[in-house]
């Protein structure tokens, strides 16, 4: 069976003639070339041996189809590696996120000497990171009210990962419910949440009962009227649940085998438009709503393992105090271990061992140091984005540096705005008392569009602190702002997200408040891809006013008064220890790539979430920490 053509062969074959869509490249004389007398040439079938290499990645499955978590959630649990006769190991571990951290806790357990090296100078954790006062770093206040918290990373923890949840109750953590879909006070699903598109407002609830007006605004056909955006994206990917529903043992890794030889080389848009025979109308719906959009150009497998996590019939978990806990929580186990302010720029490898160079980051005109370490092994977890920038003595195998150099990484931006009074969660009546304690009148004047926009009511509320809204901020806001001419009715809503197609795109409600404090954070804009990459042209400072904006467009301009002036944000592109938010492959890549990026090269070690099938999870790393601790343990 031919697989159509990968995305290596595709690029090939636009280098010497026009592809069948009609782009064609001009030839050294300036004309174009004739079109190629016959259809490309297929590429040759994936090997079905590495179709299963990568189902039972996929599964978690060693080489028998034996499955791994078990052993895995013990060795968490407290059991710790397998008793060995080997003599203890020097062991260097790179990166001091949770694959390092918790790779580092294993292996000093079962009696190796390990040091991790970091490359932040202040900070460990990787893209667990949370804004707070406090924690292992000593971080200032981030907020205007000291209590407050918010995540720039990792958010919410699927119940269905049982690696994070053993290692949490390993170290003692305390978690609760994530509330992914909004809840009423009784915490059953509410859908009060606003889905924002096309000039048009509307509560999921309603959405879920009458979809048409929405639907119809996209110009979707008729059969796709009535349909909810979800119940579609459902629909397109009951084929592949076929493949693999019912079935356990050889026969599920065979049926992922399929899955991964079908759809392997298929990008979301192409597999909508091929296979689930979408118009261009409804891809906009389906990709405006369920957050299909910006990652239509990406590995359809990865969108598909995606669709099946996030969505409201799982259950979340979040760390009360933040996801930063967690880190916490790693390091004070390891802590005399780690050396910060470490970055690894060459490491040298052979017979005898391996030796990392390092340098520091030189902060606050300090003298920039080298630094080498010698060990037996190393453990690299930085990304594979970042290690593309380390130089090896002698150079990686082929089909390594490959992966290390084509494996593809994303973009995630986070834009998080504090107000002093949890308005989200507001009645009608709420507002009313509130913002006539502004000024008597102020509710009517919001609920007929006659309120100012010019930036005098930013932070007006007597509850906002002084001081943090500057003048720069009043006049970002009030040139991109106008009065809008009603407001959307009380939101009342406690969690949950609302979807918009203004550059906020999503923005998501705290589950729960932080106790002793009337206010909270709200995850103002959370974006992905090239959604995100468009946030990333601002300065940090101009990106509140406007995402500002765009809360208002959903929830109505009066929240306004709330506002603090302090905001946080996270780009993870432009984060110089992350190199972007995951790795999240392209079409064709977890056949042609996978295989290769987690094994080892001698000495030499690879984990991290991006050697799993679960980039952007912390059970990815983990999953990846144990395989790697136990290659160094035993090998």
């Amino acid at each position: 069976m031919n697989t159509p053509p990968s995305r290596r062969t595709v690029i090939a074959a636009t280098g010497t003639a026009a592809l069948a869509a009609g782009l064609a490249l001009p030839t050294a004389s300036g004309a174009l070339p004739a079109a190629p007398a016959g259809p490309l040439p297929a590429a040759a079938p994936v090997p079905r041996d590495v179709c299963r290499a990568v189902a039972r990645a996929v599964l978690v499955l060693d080489g028998d189809n034996q499955p791994l978590v078990p052993r895995y959630t013990r060795i968490l649990s407290g059991e710790g590696l397998p008793r060995s006769r080997r003599a203890p190991k020097k062991v260097l571990v790179v990166g001091a996120g949770p694959a390092g951290m918790t790779a580092a806790l294993l292996l000093k357990r079962a009696g190796h000497r390990v040091t991790v090296i970091e490359a932040n100078g202040n900070r460990v954790g990787g893209r667990v990171k949370t804004f707070r006062t406090g924690g292992h770093e000593g971080a200032e206040q981030p907020f205007a009210d000291p209590k407050q918290y918010a995540e720039a990373g990792a958010m919410r923890i699927p119940g269905s990962h049982p690696l994070v949840t053993a290692l949490l109750e390993a170290l003692g953590l305390e978690r609760r419910r994530f509330h992914l879909v909004d809840v009423d006070p009784l915490g059953r699903p509410a859908l009060r949440t606003w889905i924002c598109a096309n000039g048009m407002r509307v509560r999921r609830a309603d959405y879920r009962e009458d979809p048409r007006p929405l639907n119809r605004s996209f110009g979707v056909p008729a059969r796709f009227e009535s349909v909810p955006a979800s119940q579609i994206l459902r629909d397109s990917f009951r084929p592949v649940h076929a493949l693999i529903e019912g079935k356990q043992g050889e026969a599920l890794v065979e049926g992922w085998a399929t899955v991964l030889e079908r759809y392997g080389h298929h990008s979301m848009h192409r597999f909508l438009t091929e296979e689930a025979r979408l118009d261009a109308a409804t891809i906009d719906l389906v990709g405006t709503v369920e957050n299909v959009t910006s990652r239509l150009g990406l590995a359809f497998v990865h969108s598909f393992l995606s669709a099946a996590l996030i969505s409201p019939d799982t259950a979340f978990y979040e760390l009360p105090g933040g996801s930063g806990t967690f880190a916490d929580a790693l390091y004070a186990r390891v802590r005399d271990s780690v050396r910060l302010d470490r970055r690894a720029v060459r490491v040298e490898h052979g017979e005898r061992g391996v030796s990392v160079h390092t340098v520091s980051e030189g902060r606050d005109g300090a003298a920039v140091e080298q630094e080498t370490f010698h060990g037996d092994e190393v453990v690299l977890t930085v990304p594979f984005s970042g290690l593309r920038h380390v130089t090896f003595t002698p150079a990686l195998p082929y089909r390594k540096r490959r992966a290390i150099t084509e494996l593809h990484y994303d973009s995630a931006t986070k834009v998080l705005l504090e107000f002093s009074l949890r308005w989200w969660e507001f009645s009608e009546a709420d507002w009313k008392r509130e913002l006539d304690a502004v000024r008597p009148g102020l509710y009517e004047e919001y609920r007929r569009g006659r309120a100012p926009a010019d930036g005098s009511l930013l932070g007006a509320h007597p509850s906002v602190p002084e001081g943090h809204i500057s003048p720069s901020q009043r006049v970002h806001y009030a040139a991109h702002r106008a009065a809008q001419p009603e407001q959307p009715e009380a939101a009342q809503v406690i969690g949950g997200g609302s979807a918009t197609d203004n550059p906020n795109r999503f923005m998501y409600a705290p589950s729960h408040p932080v106790p002793g404090s009337p206010g909270g954070v709200l995850l103002a804009s959370y974006s992905w891809a090239d959604d995100a990459l468009k946030w990333d042209c601002f300065d940090d400072a101009e990106r509140y006013p406007r995402a500002l904006g765009g809360v208002q467009d959903v929830y109505g301009q009066r929240i306004e008064v709330f506002y603090t002036g302090v905001g946080r944000t996270q780009s993870w592109m432009r984060d110089p220890y992350a190199y972007g938010e995951a790795s999240v492959l392209l079409p064709g890549q977890h056949t042609e790539l996978l295989p290769d990026i987690p094994t080892a090269a001698g000495r030499l070690h690879f984990a991290g979430c991006h050697t799993s099938v679960k980039p952007a999870w912390i059970e990815g790393a983990l999953e990846s920490a144990v395989r790697v601790a136990l290659e160094v343990h035993t090998g």
